[in-house]
């Protein structure tokens, strides 16, 4: 059975890994049917899962109406993260971005279609530079004052976007988000400059997307060399599958035959060995899958594993990190003495 988690700094608990549902649906092409997709939500439900994560955009909104169909009945019990940002119609200005209309209109769309009275997390789906976050985060707070969301948090945004939020929030007495979303893996390691860093000071949860890389580290292309996937073509354009990165998922392949277990628990259990506040989203088209990939959460890498793992896939910090971090630096910053004889807390912690 799947563990509970403090999703950042709130009292909601929330599975230590949640369940993506972007593969449910067939309104784009591709993607679980209905009955599948409940088969899945299910399976998730009877491992002790209660963390489900969704989007207006999805299939068109075809996602939360699955979602809403399935979960009638035993709402109270599973905690229904949705999202809003992104265009539900190209025809309307104001059916997409962060201003206040296209919220209050995309959140009363998303309680239809979910058939509920109140959406226990709302994501921002993605960061739009042409709304003030001053409008985004002070309207949030509306629609929690008036019971419609509980809680809020942020996707796919540059850190200070968050930061300067919560700050503004925590100085007004406004509701503050409590966690990010953000793509994150052994292959896109990239949030570690200043997302994650971000998250630490400010207490948020972490919910990663995309663990698999888009399937990449699941041995989808290392192993069965199936290269006929729906997401092929999207992972070539991403980068995913350039050699360097079939490097590291060969090497996550031997990792999985060494314990005994699937490439893709591997991946995902390196997330969660990432510590308390991370939490990855994984996703699934079929029920043999969400069942494998739930069983990560029992599995339990070796540090050396961990270690081996951070060494071979990490990244350039740049700067400031980097040049903050340069021994010569911290001799300037904190004295020679003081460097080399007081205990400090790392920087960014």
């Amino acid at each position: 059975m799947l563990n509970y988690k403090l999703l950042g700094r709130s009292g909601l608990r929330v599975s230590e890994i949640c369940l993506g549902t972007m593969s449910f649906g067939q309104d784009w092409g591709f993607g679980a049917d209905e009955a599948t997709s409940k088969e899945i939500m299910s399976a998730y439900r009877d491992a002790g899962g209660n963390f489900i994560d969704t989007a207006d955009k999805y299939h068109n909104g075809e996602t939360e109406e699955y979602i809403g169909r399935w979960v009638k009945g035993d709402r109270d019990r599973m905690v229904i993260a949705t999202k809003y940002t992104l265009s539900m119609d190209h025809t309307d200005p104001n059916a997409s971005g962060n201003q206040r209309k296209n919220m209050m209109r995309a959140v009363e769309a998303s309680l239809r279609r979910l058939q509920t009275d109140y959406i226990d997390l709302l994501w921002v789906h993605a960061y739009d530079d042409d709304t003030p976050y001053q409008e985004t985060i002070r309207a949030l707070d509306d629609l929690v004052s008036q019971g419609k969301v509980n809680y809020i948090g942020f996707s796919d945004s540059p850190a200070w976007i968050v930061s300067a939020s919560n700050v503004m929030a925590e100085l007004q007495g406004w509701t503050q988000y409590i966690g990010i979303q953000a793509e994150y893996s052994l292959l896109a390691r990239d949030p570690e400059r200043d997302l994650i860093p971000m998250a630490q000071h400010f207490d948020l949860g972490i919910t990663a997307w995309a663990p698999l890389a888009g399937g990449v580290l699941s041995g989808k292309y290392t192993r069965s060399g199936d290269n006929d996937s729906l997401r092929k073509m999207g992972n070539d354009e991403k980068g995913r599958t350039l050699e360097h990165n079939l490097k590291i998922a060969r090497e996550v392949d031997k990792i999985a035959d060494e314990y005994g277990v699937s490439s893709a628990q591997v991946a995902v259990a390196w997330v969660l060995a990432q510590g308390y506040r991370f939490i990855p989203i994984i996703g699934a088209r079929k029920v043999s899958q969400i069942q494998d990939t739930l069983a990560a959460a029992k599995l339990n890498l070796s540090t050396e594993t961990v270690n081996h793992l951070n060494q071979m896939t990490k990244i350039d910090l740049g700067f400031p990190q980097e040049f903050l971090a340069s021994d010569h630096l911290q001799d300037m910053v904190k004295g020679e003495v003081a460097r080399h004889y007081l205990k400090h807390r790392p920087i960014y912690s």
